[in-house]
Protein backbone atom coordinates (compact mmCIF):
# COMPACT_ATOMS: atom_id res chain seq x y z
CA UNK A 1 0.00 0.00 0.00
CA UNK A 2 0.83 3.50 -1.30
CA UNK A 3 1.52 6.33 1.71
CA UNK A 4 -0.95 9.15 0.95
CA UNK A 5 0.59 12.33 0.80
CA UNK A 6 -1.47 15.06 2.41
CA UNK A 7 -0.61 18.91 1.60
CA UNK A 8 -0.50 21.33 3.78
CA UNK A 9 -1.27 25.37 3.41
CA UNK A 10 -4.27 27.43 2.92
CA UNK A 11 -6.54 27.28 -0.10
CA UNK A 12 -6.99 30.56 -2.52
CA UNK A 13 -10.04 30.83 -0.83
CA UNK A 14 -9.02 31.18 3.05
CA UNK A 15 -6.54 33.78 1.69
CA UNK A 16 -9.00 35.64 -0.32
CA UNK A 17 -11.37 35.82 3.01
CA UNK A 18 -8.48 37.43 4.78
CA UNK A 19 -7.66 39.85 2.84
CA UNK A 20 -11.34 40.78 2.50
CA UNK A 21 -11.26 40.89 6.37
CA UNK A 22 -8.46 43.00 6.90
CA UNK A 23 -9.61 45.01 3.92
CA UNK A 24 -13.05 46.07 6.04
CA UNK A 25 -10.94 46.68 9.48
CA UNK A 26 -8.63 49.17 7.63
CA UNK A 27 -11.62 50.99 5.67
CA UNK A 28 -13.65 51.60 9.26
CA UNK A 29 -10.19 52.05 11.37
CA UNK A 30 -8.47 55.02 8.83
CA UNK A 31 -10.61 57.03 9.14
CA UNK A 32 -11.25 57.12 12.51
CA UNK A 33 -7.43 57.31 13.41
CA UNK A 34 -7.92 60.36 11.01
CA UNK A 35 -10.67 62.49 12.96
CA UNK A 36 -8.94 61.39 16.42
CA UNK A 37 -5.76 62.79 15.04
CA UNK A 38 -7.50 65.82 13.87
CA UNK A 39 -9.24 66.03 17.47
CA UNK A 40 -5.63 65.77 19.27
CA UNK A 41 -4.08 68.75 17.65
CA UNK A 42 -7.13 70.86 18.03
CA UNK A 43 -6.78 70.21 21.33
CA UNK A 44 -3.12 71.71 21.14
CA UNK A 45 -4.91 74.84 20.19
CA UNK A 46 -7.67 74.70 22.74
CA UNK A 47 -4.69 74.33 25.07
CA UNK A 48 -3.17 77.40 24.45
CA UNK A 49 -6.54 79.31 24.09
CA UNK A 50 -6.99 78.52 27.37
CA UNK A 51 -3.61 80.15 28.47
CA UNK A 52 -4.88 83.29 26.19
CA UNK A 53 -8.44 83.47 28.26
CA UNK A 54 -6.49 83.39 31.61
CA UNK A 55 -4.44 85.96 30.24
CA UNK A 56 -7.48 88.10 29.44
CA UNK A 57 -9.06 87.73 32.52
CA UNK A 58 -5.98 88.71 34.42
CA UNK A 59 -5.95 91.76 32.48
CA UNK A 60 -9.77 92.65 33.04
CA UNK A 61 -9.07 92.09 36.82
CA UNK A 62 -6.15 94.33 37.09
CA UNK A 63 -8.29 97.15 34.89
CA UNK A 64 -11.53 96.89 36.70
CA UNK A 65 -9.40 97.07 40.10
CA UNK A 66 -8.08 100.11 38.43
CA UNK A 67 -11.93 101.58 38.11
CA UNK A 68 -11.77 101.28 34.21
CA UNK A 69 -14.68 98.58 34.23
CA UNK A 70 -14.97 95.70 32.02
CA UNK A 71 -11.65 96.43 29.46
CA UNK A 72 -10.46 93.94 27.51
CA UNK A 73 -6.96 94.43 26.04
CA UNK A 74 -6.33 95.14 22.48
CA UNK A 75 -4.43 92.71 20.97
CA UNK A 76 -5.08 92.00 17.32
CA UNK A 77 -2.37 89.36 16.34
CA UNK A 78 -0.41 86.91 17.93
CA UNK A 79 2.57 89.31 18.39
CA UNK A 80 0.42 91.71 20.74
CA UNK A 81 -0.63 88.69 22.28
CA UNK A 82 2.45 87.93 23.63
CA UNK A 83 3.68 91.62 24.05
CA UNK A 84 0.62 92.62 26.18
CA UNK A 85 -0.75 88.95 27.80
CA UNK A 86 3.10 87.12 28.03
CA UNK A 87 1.42 84.34 25.81
CA UNK A 88 3.88 82.90 23.62
CA UNK A 89 2.03 80.71 20.11
CA UNK A 90 4.87 80.36 18.32
CA UNK A 91 5.11 76.85 18.14
CA UNK A 92 0.85 75.89 18.02
CA UNK A 93 -0.44 74.90 15.07
CA UNK A 94 -2.07 78.89 14.46
CA UNK A 95 -1.80 80.91 11.48
CA UNK A 96 -3.17 84.14 13.19
CA UNK A 97 -5.10 84.81 16.92
CA UNK A 98 -6.34 87.89 17.95
CA UNK A 99 -8.37 89.50 20.96
CA UNK A 100 -11.30 91.46 19.89
CA UNK A 101 -10.79 94.91 22.08
CA UNK A 102 -15.14 95.58 22.06
CA UNK A 103 -16.21 92.06 22.90
CA UNK A 104 -13.01 90.13 24.53
CA UNK A 105 -13.71 87.11 21.82
CA UNK A 106 -10.51 85.39 21.17
CA UNK A 107 -10.36 84.26 17.67
CA UNK A 108 -7.59 81.65 16.14
CA UNK A 109 -6.74 80.54 12.79
CA UNK A 110 -6.39 77.07 12.32
CA UNK A 111 -3.44 75.62 10.54
CA UNK A 112 -1.27 72.74 9.57
CA UNK A 113 -4.09 70.51 11.34
CA UNK A 114 -6.01 68.78 8.24
CA UNK A 115 -6.90 70.24 4.66
CA UNK A 116 -10.80 69.39 6.41
CA UNK A 117 -9.82 72.45 9.19
CA UNK A 118 -7.52 74.14 7.92
CA UNK A 119 -8.19 77.79 7.56
CA UNK A 120 -11.06 77.89 10.10
CA UNK A 121 -11.44 79.10 13.05
CA UNK A 122 -11.97 78.71 16.69
CA UNK A 123 -13.48 81.31 19.28
CA UNK A 124 -13.82 81.89 22.63
CA UNK A 125 -16.47 84.62 23.78
CA UNK A 126 -16.65 85.98 27.19
CA UNK A 127 -19.88 85.84 29.29
CA UNK A 128 -19.96 87.60 32.48
CA UNK A 129 -21.57 87.22 35.41
CA UNK A 130 -23.49 89.06 37.62
CA UNK A 131 -20.58 88.86 40.07
CA UNK A 132 -18.44 90.02 37.40
CA UNK A 133 -16.52 86.86 37.04
CA UNK A 134 -16.05 85.67 33.19
CA UNK A 135 -17.11 82.12 31.64
CA UNK A 136 -16.15 81.18 28.16
CA UNK A 137 -18.12 79.80 25.84
CA UNK A 138 -16.36 77.85 22.83
CA UNK A 139 -17.53 78.54 19.14
CA UNK A 140 -16.27 78.62 15.72
CA UNK A 141 -16.35 78.14 12.17
CA UNK A 142 -14.97 74.60 12.58
CA UNK A 143 -17.40 71.41 12.76
CA UNK A 144 -18.87 70.98 15.88
CA UNK A 145 -17.70 67.82 17.05
CA UNK A 146 -14.14 69.33 16.58
CA UNK A 147 -15.15 72.14 19.30
CA UNK A 148 -13.89 71.55 22.65
CA UNK A 149 -16.91 70.93 25.10
CA UNK A 150 -15.22 72.96 27.88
Amino acid sequence: MAARKTQKGYTLIELMIVVAIIGVLAAIALPLYRIHTVKAKIAEVANAMHYISQAVGLYTQEAGANGGGLVFPNCPDMAAIQSSLGVSLGAIRISDAKVYQANGVIETTLSNIDAEVNGRTITLEPITDADGSINWKWGGTVEAGYIPKK
